[in-house]
């Protein structure tokens, strides 16, 4: 499985690509007021307002640096039950592509967040995956994707 690897704090994640539509270097956000603090704000993609979330944030550290490989990835989120609509994740450290091979997958045997995945090691160390599904809870859902679909 090809993975977007980056960074939240010093720990290496990876983002499947299936779950990417594009990558964008970092931009300039509304802000949203009254949503949790890891709602970085609202960007406009091409005359669609598209909610970004910042990973580091969401994960309880100190929000990522504005630096040349943050990056805003664009990614189709699909809500349970519900619509896909365009998110974008604020990422630090963009890496690159890895490949990893599914038989290397394990579970952590750690329940911390909910939004995080199996592992695999490599010459870096240990690689977390995302996992979309998980990410945000039902109330802010609510908050960020009223009406229709917008992906």
């Amino acid at each position: 499985m090809k993975v977007l690897v980056f960074h939240i704090g010093r720990d290496r994640y990876g983002l499947p690509l299936a779950g990417i539509v594009r990558v964008l270097p970092l931009l300039e956000l509304k802000q949203l007021p009254l949503t949790p603090d890891y709602v970085a704000g609202l960007m406009d993609l091409h005359g669609v307002p598209v909610p970004v979330i910042d990973l580091s944030r969401l994960a309880g550290l100190p929000p990522a640096a504005a630096q040349f490989d943050t990056r805003i990835v664009i990614v189709d989120y699909q809500a349970p039950g519900r619509d896909t609509h365009a998110l974008g994740l604020l990422a630090s450290q963009v890496r690159g592509i890895a490949d990893i091979a599914m038989e290397k997958l394990e579970d952590s045997g750690v329940a911390t967040a909910p939004f995080l995945g199996q592992v695999a090691s490599d010459t870096d160390g240990i690689v977390q995956l995302v996992e979309l599904q998980h990410l945000l809870p039902p109330d802010v859902r609510a908050l960020l994707f009223q009406g229709g679909s917008a992906a």
